[in-house]
């Protein structure tokens, strides 16, 4: 049965009916509609649903998929191109192509790197959604062409029977049910990495708009370990000194030593890895959530770190060292100071940051700071132990062309797909279909912030 009358502005808390909709959150939103008809955005899983629901039945009478930031990579090491399709960009987004290309270099630079880095020059080529320099809303999608695309020249990239110990070569081969590793090698390789380079590199586009920056940086080479402290007062000045540093560690002493170390792994026929880290300035309070745990800000950028190529292990903050302190040693004090209300920490000052800026999920104004292990590189020029999957005799791994230590590139790797993750929480939070509505929805959000306590209407926003 139809319900009919004029329509009006509805504000209400719609609670969904589990019968019809299934277990979800409800969120609040304002349309012009039936006064029988509530509006809501419900999260059900990782996807948002916009749902009428029939304020006399209970019935949802509409349903479809809302956007999320997101993105997609394909594409194959000695393959034609790399491609990478993100979605859930809002339209008006300037996307600073000379931004994007620099970072894409940063990745195939550093101090113990292979021949292949001499190939390429990696640069983007925008296919789809973009018009005049600024994102249109629709899918945009990026190539990034190989200069060293020789994917179906047998000579040039023969079949691999020798698996490489610490690589995908074995599970993948067993995965896929044959004993060539190429196929697996092929798209497990770190040259896949670019895309999510100029992916972040997007993403960062969006977060600068709003002030919010990223800083990347190699911590340590094997046991070569600066201990600079990063904040928000010297972050840049470090910016320029790691810029200035042959393995992207903002310390002088330490570079020196990283290189002899890389240098004597390469006379040794063997590889190093090392630590990197990556801090986010400037986020507002509120970025991510502890409803859900696929919403979790901090669950995000673990799942993104891991995610990266010869990466064993992520810590936010103070990470795994929480575990050797009380806990009056590990929790931030919190104080309030109203200068500083203008701050992304709305004036909740900490004297400390070891929750590294995430608390239940959550971004608590401070800091985002998340460190990242990457173990060396499993191609050896010696090789190691392995077996031919043929004949299944002992024979030394194949060596694939490679580099001695990529973890100045790692670096730059963390430091966007971070960036994409606080990005998609970001606009999670604030949505907009346009960079105009996306703006007007921080804008409110901050202001409301700042004015709490909310009186009890306001608070709850019931009226009609």
């Amino acid at each position: 049965m139809a319900h009919h009358s004029a329509p009006a502005r509805v504000w209400t808390q719609v609670q969904p009916d589990s019968r019809t909709l299934g277990p979800s959150s409800a969120r609040l939103v304002v349309d012009d509609v039936d006064t029988s008809l509530q509006q809501t955005k419900i999260i059900v899983g990782r996807e948002a649903l916009a749902t009428k629901v029939c304020t006399t039945c209970g019935n949802a009478v509409l349903s479809f998929p809302m956007p999320t930031l997101n993105y997609q990579t394909a594409g194959e090491s000695h393959g034609p191109a790399l491609v990478i399709t993100i979605t859930g960009l809002p339209a008006g987004l300037l996307l600073d192509t000379d931004f994007i290309n620099a970072e894409l270099r940063r990745r195939q630079g550093g101090y113990g790197r292979g021949g292949r880095q001499r190939i390429e020059t990696d640069t983007v080529e925008y296919l789809t959604g973009v018009r005049r320099g600024k994102a249109t809303g629709a899918p945009l999608v990026i190539k990034i062409a190989n200069k060293d695309s020789r994917l179906d020249d047998l000579e040039k990239t023969p079949p691999v029977y020798r698996p490489r110990p610490g690589h995908a070569d074995l599970a993948g081969s067993v995965k896929w049910l044959t004993t060539d590793c190429r196929e697996t090698l092929e798209r497990a390789s770190a040259r896949e990495t670019a895309s999510r380079v100029a992916a972040g590199s997007v993403a960062r586009c969006l977060l600068r708009e709003f002030e919010i920056e990223a800083f990347g940086f190699v911590r340590s080479i094997l046991d070569a370990v600066t201990d600079v402290h990063p904040g928000v007062d010297n972050w840049r000045d470090l910016r320029e000194r790691r810029d200035a540093s042959d393995t992207y560690c903002p310390d002088e002493n330490m570079t020196a030593r990283q290189c002899d170390i890389i240098r004597q792994a390469k006379i040794d026929k063997d590889t190093v890895g090392g630590l990197v880290e990556c801090h986010i300035f400037n986020c507002p309070i509120g970025v991510g959530s502890s409803m859900d745990w696929t919403t979790k800000l901090d669950a995000r950028i673990a799942y993104a770190v891991m995610g990266i190529q010869a990466f064993k292990a992520v810590e936010i903050g103070l990470g795994k060292d929480c575990a050797f302190r009380v806990g009056s040693q590990v929790h931030d004090p919190i104080r309030y100071e109203a200068a500083k209300r203008g701050d992304s920490h709305l004036g909740f000052v900490r004297d400390s940051n070891n929750a590294g800026g995430t608390e239940g999920g959550m971004t608590n104004g401070m800091p985002i700071v998340v460190r990242g292990t990457m173990k060396p590189i499993a191609t050896l020029l010696r090789g190691m132990p392995s077996v031919d999957l043929n004949t299944k005799e002992s024979q030394q791994s194949a060596y694939e062309r490679s580099d001695v230590c990529a973890v100045s590139a790692a670096s730059v790797v963390m430091e966007n797909v971070v960036s994409f993750e606080v990005a998609r929480c970001f606009m999670d939070k604030f949505g907009g279909d346009s960079m105009m509505e996306l703006k007007s929805n921080v804008s409110k959000y901050l202001e409301l912030a700042r004015l709490l306590p909310l009186e009890p209407p306001v608070a709850t926003l019931a009226r009609e």
